[in-house]
């Protein structure tokens, strides 16, 4: 071969090598491509199947729209109790369940990958939820639209009350409410025939809750609250047609609903209710419980895994708590302790309005520490107010109620006023890391706020993420500079071991068939919570099943992700940004949290 030949061959070789890179190259290129158009597409389809679940969703829920600030629905109450209103709930779900699986999940990353897979979950469990007869107990001592309502229609709650249209729109609403109501009995009637039905303890502590709403003088009505305040635009005709409309309501559709409801438990529930406690004991109820475990806390625990964890972590915290009375030179055995925490005046105040004057400072106070462990905070405030007297009878001691998204309402920290020795000053520092900040008001606000959130999750959560963040942020009181005084720890240590007794009642009455009683005398043995506020946690327990598990269950996973990430990263590990990972995202499951946070350590390591 000649020396030109040669030449000619070699270049040919690079022409077609060449030509060759460049079709692999543009190949390369053209999968690249159409794989970012089909990440493109199916992102696109997910964020519209979101949004239309929450847009249909409305019908079924209106006033979770009020509470999401769309004035439109705000006359609307939703859907009576019926099969035919359960049927289509569970076909809605049914259908989501098949767009969202017609979603190809292996094109989608980071907070789309999330959406999915929580949406994906959520609705697994809702079509699952349909085979327990929950509707068959629809109200209860702890919740129900009975007590939710009146807070609604008190004219200090998320219902607009600030034109004629805002009154028009609730006189409606009212309508829709007494329908519910009367559906109430209806359910209720169908649970006493198949032996679905609630303890008589828990009727007794419900009744009272809707015969407070019978009064004679409609102004005496908590729903009389925003006639106190009517539209100053109106004429002094209009506005005198608007108030005897409005009472009219009051007295003709509001009341009587309440009163047919409480006549029915009265002459006929009551005669009928169980003396057992468990959900265990209803028909299917060791099922249901172990559903009730899977939806608070999403893990796959069993009831004695839980039993038992519950009362090892009590031991452990009792011992803690002799640390204390030994700190504090208290001459007596634990329970002498605990009787002089319960009744000693030094611990308690006797005004109300010292009690929330000393929360008010409580908030000063934490607020200043935040910023050693925090570098993201939420933009809403909060407000720190007692429990509305109408049920602070059987609420719990303490709640948060979360700000409008629109930043028209703060954050709202109730304190429980009612019995003043269920509020001792030693809980202080503690409740308020947990309800307000940076517990709740710091897990809820910022979820509300983060951008481009879809709305099922900027408004929806999960209990064992929302509680177990809050019993975390107890846990870094002393981190925080907090918890100095030893009774102060006692209270730290007081609402952990309320958690931890949570774990052992909880299963105890569902699943080992512990009685009321049982459950109060352990709550007492171990603690020196006083007995009004023991009998109405076991009673809350009772009618919720599992949901008390969320809160220690939630906060141990967080801290084996924290103990995870500092054992990896070392000296690379940085608290400020671990808490930001966990709380941007929002609420979310245990296994999507973990999965989350696994991500995050690897991409720390440098």
């Amino acid at each position: 071969m000649t020396q030109k030949t040669s030449l000619s061959v070699l270049i040919a070789s690079l022409l077609l090598v060449s030509c060759q890179m460049s079709m692999h190259n543009n190949a390369t290129k053209t999968i690249q491509n159409n794989s970012k158009i089909s990440s493109e597409v199916e992102k696109s389809a997910l964020d519209q199947l979101v949004k239309q679940y929450s847009l249909e969703s409305f019908d079924f829920n209106p006033i979770n729209a009020t509470f999401q600030g769309l004035r439109e629905y705000n006359d609307q109450f939703g859907p009576i109790i019926s099969q035919q209103n359960r049927d289509k709930e569970l076909a809605f779900e049914k259908k989501y369940l098949k767009k969202i699986n017609a979603i190809n999940a292996q094109s989608l990353a980071g907070q789309e990958l999330l959406t999915y897979k929580i949406f994906k979950q959520a609705r697994e469990n809702s079509i699952e939820s349909s085979q327990f007869p929950q509707y068959q107990i629809p109200i209860n001592q702890m919740f129900g639209m009975h007590n939710f309502y009146a807070v609604l229609g008190s004219g200090q709650n998320a219902q607009p009350f600030a034109n004629e249209q805002d009154y028009r729109n609730f006189i409606k609403r009212s309508e829709g409410f007494a329908r519910w109501m009367d559906s109430v009995i209806v359910a209720m009637k169908e649970g006493m025939q198949s032996g679905v039905i609630l303890p008589e303890a828990i009727v007794k502590k419900l009744i009272p809750q809707l015969k407070a709403h019978l009064v004679e003088n409609v102004k005496n009505s908590v729903f009389y609250g925003p006639l106190k305040n009517p539209p100053k635009d109106l004429d002094e005709k209009s506005r005198a047609q608007l108030i005897a409309d409005y009472e009219t309501s009051i007295k003709q559709v509001i009341i009587p609903a309440y009163q047919r409801v409480h006549q029915f438990l009265v002459d006929e529930y009551l005669g009928k209710t169980r003396s057992s406690f468990g959900l265990s004991e209803l028909p299917n109820g060791k099922a249901w419980y172990e559903f009730m475990i899977k939806t608070h806390t999403t893990l796959p625990l069993t009831a004695e895994e839980i039993h038992q964890f519950g009362l090892s972590e009590v031991s452990r915290i009792l011992a803690e708590m002799k640390k204390v009375k030994e700190t504090v030179k208290f001459d007596g055995d634990m329970s002498a302790f605990f009787e002089f925490l319960r009744t000693d005046s030094q611990f308690y105040f006797e005004k109300p309005q010292q009690l929330i004057q000393a929360y008010e400072d409580t908030k000063a106070k934490i607020d200043a520490t935040l910023p050693k462990l925090f570098e993201v905070f939420p933009k809403a405030d909060y407000v720190v107010k007692p429990v509305p007297e109408f049920q602070a009878a059987s609420s719990a001691g303490a709640s948060y109620q979360s700000p409008a998204p629109d930043g028209s309402r703060p954050g709202v920290f109730y304190i429980n006023t009612h019995n003043m020795k269920s509020q001792p000053k030693f809980i202080m520092e503690t409740l308020s890391i947990h309800e307000a900040a940076p517990g709740h008001h710091f897990q809820i606000a910022i979820q509300q706020e983060v951008k481009g959130l879809p709305d099922f999750r900027k408004y929806g959560g999960y209990t064992v993420f929302n509680e177990g963040w809050a019993l975390y942020a107890e846990s870094l009181g002393k981190e925080l500079g907090l918890f100095s005084d030893p009774y102060m720890w006692y209270g730290r240590l007081v609402d952990e071991q309320l958690r931890a007794m949570r774990l052992v009642v909880d299963t105890g009455l569902h699943s080992f068939g512990w009685s009321r009683e049982k459950a109060i005398e352990y709550m007492l043995a171990n603690s020196s919570m006083a007995k009004s506020d023991v009998e109405a946690e076991v009673e809350r327990y009772i009618v919720i099943p599992g949901q008390a598990l969320a809160y220690k269950i939630g906060q141990r996973k967080i801290r084996q992700l924290r103990e995870k990430g500092e054992h990896i990263l070392g000296d690379q590990f940085n608290i400020k940004k671990f808490h930001t990972e966990l709380l941007i995202d929002g609420s979310l499951p245990m296994p999507i949290l973990q999965e989350k946070i696994d991500g995050w350590i690897k991409r720390q390591i440098k």
